[in-house]
């Protein structure tokens, strides 16, 4: 009889060695994964087709053809829904859920993209060695092609970050394997593994596409890291980004990124992949996309538009900063027209889950905790609602992700304020491009509302 020891050295020793990390022969990977959920997914897509495509889920008022859609039940998107009380959930998991289970990084404490990546496209919680597996994978595919990394050099460093992470990113479709394959002739059933493919490329050279960007903008004088094999996603991204030896901002970028990967499919960045993706684009187009409609003011811009406006708090108020003078302050700012940044939500009626989950990280922190721009977002944030309230013109008058995010980058010296949406463009690609994946797997249609003009809908109004 052979002995369990013997077995399991046998075990260990067909492991796949890859950088320092083994990947036991019982691990299946992130593709035989999907390959398992799939087929459940695909049946449940048929049953409702085939039971309820008649069912009504809600109605249509002018007012949300009017109000930018505002409400519409009109889209499918399986990895996160938005509740306008609880908050956001991925596959029904809260934020505090994924932050009890989802795997860290090694000596680290915060979940890591990589995990986050795959509870989005699997709806399963990573075990570590998967997580770590998954990180391995990535940097083997994180370095820039040349003529990525040339296209970019020279572009001038007045151009806006934003732009030329969206160029970086369409130009790395010269090298898609979902074109590739569709021009030579694939069946639709494989569409979703050529997706994946790519998906998991763009993922995966986004942090040195990234860096690259605010090295030339911000800092050419400085050298730019290669890709360690042994780091997981965010740990390269904070590395070539010049911050590899400050472990508390590593440590709230793999937060921040996590935590902004996706939040549903109705924001206009989300929506814009899904929509291109629509087309059978493929991942890069349909995601560079979407990073055009996030770097618009009324989408991705307002945490630094949060900075901005609490460092003006700041200035004005000086040391002497009491609930008075911030109260003060916001009804400054309101009578002069403005809104308050960083409060409110399209959907959410509640304080921003999110939010809450980057104040408890700053707790845990000292020097947040002793920071002063953190101290007033704190502050601001228990006047604010109360303000906002008596004020009466907004839904949601609690603070969302926004009212702190950019003010932790600043405190630990990330001080760009452009290249704050960059950062969330790196993050956003986790469920965009997840989504990307699942709308192949499950053959999804080409995307075509219908649309009236004023006179026709009138028209229809009085009919």
């Amino acid at each position: 009889m052979i002995c369990r020891s013997s077995l399991l050295a046998k075990s260990v020793a067909r492991n796949i060695s890859n950088n320092g990390f083994r990947r036991l022969a019982s691990t299946k990977s992130l593709k035989e994964t999907l390959q398992e959920v799939i087929p459940a997914k695909q049946e449940q897509l048929k049953k409702l087709k085939a039971e309820h495509s008649q069912a009504v889920v809600g109605e249509v008022k002018v007012e949300n053809i009017l109000g930018g859609m505002r409400g519409l039940k009109a889209m499918l998107w399986e990895a996160s829904v938005l509740d306008p009380n609880e908050g956001i959930r991925f596959h029904g998991m809260t934020i505090p859920d994924c932050q009890k289970v989802l795997p860290p990084a090694p000596g680290g404490k915060e979940m890591t993209a990589e995990s986050m990546l795959w509870l989005l496209l699997t709806g399963k919680v990573p075990t570590p060695d998967q997580s770590h597996q998954l990180s391995a994978e990535l940097a083997e595919m994180g370095e820039l092609p040349l003529f990525v990394t040339q296209l970019i050099d020279s572009l001038p460093k007045t151009l806006h970050p934003m732009t030329q992470l969206g160029m970086g990113v369409a130009a790395l479709n010269h090298d898609s394997k979902f074109q590739a394959a569709y021009e030579r002739g694939i069946k639709k059933p494989e569409y979703w593994t050529y997706t994946l493919e790519d998906c998991l490329n763009l993922i995966a050279k986004l942090p040195a596409l990234a860096a690259r960007i605010y090295r030339n903008v911000y800092h050419p004088e400085r050298s730019l890291e290669s890709v360690d094999k042994n780091l997981d996603l965010v740990g390269n991204y904070s590395n070539m980004l010049g911050f590899g030896q400050n472990e508390h901002l590593t440590e709230y970028l793999r937060l921040y990124i996590a935590l902004h990967g996706d939040h549903e499919g109705g924001n206009a960045s989300a929506h814009t992949a899904h929509l291109v993706g629509s087309t059978l684009s493929d991942p890069y187009i349909s995601y560079s996309a979407a990073l055009f409609a996030l770097a618009g003011p009324l989408h991705g811009l307002a945490n630094q538009e949060v900075l901005r406006w609490q460092m003006a708090m700041q200035k004005e108020i000086g040391d002497n900063i009491t609930h008075e003078n911030i109260k003060d302050y916001l009804w400054k700012t309101l009578r002069s027209g403005q809104v308050v940044p960083g409060y409110g939500h399209g959907v959410l009626r509640n304080p921003d889950p999110r939010f809450v989950a980057l104040q408890e990280f700053c707790k845990t922190r000292p020097e947040l905790q002793a920071s002063p721009i953190i101290q007033l977002v704190q502050q601001t944030a228990e006047i604010a609602p109360d303000v906002l309230k008596e004020h009466g013109k907004t839904k949601n008058p609690y603070p969302n992700v926004d009212a702190t995010s950019g003010c932790v980058l600043y405190h630990y010296g990330l001080t760009e304020f452009k290249y704050y949406t960059v950062i969330f463009g790196v993050s956003r690609a986790l469920g965009a491009l997840t989504q990307l994946v699942w709308a192949r797997a499950l053959g999804l249609p080409l995307e075509r509302p219908k649309s009236y003009s004023m006179d026709a809908l009138q028209k229809l109004i009085k009919n």
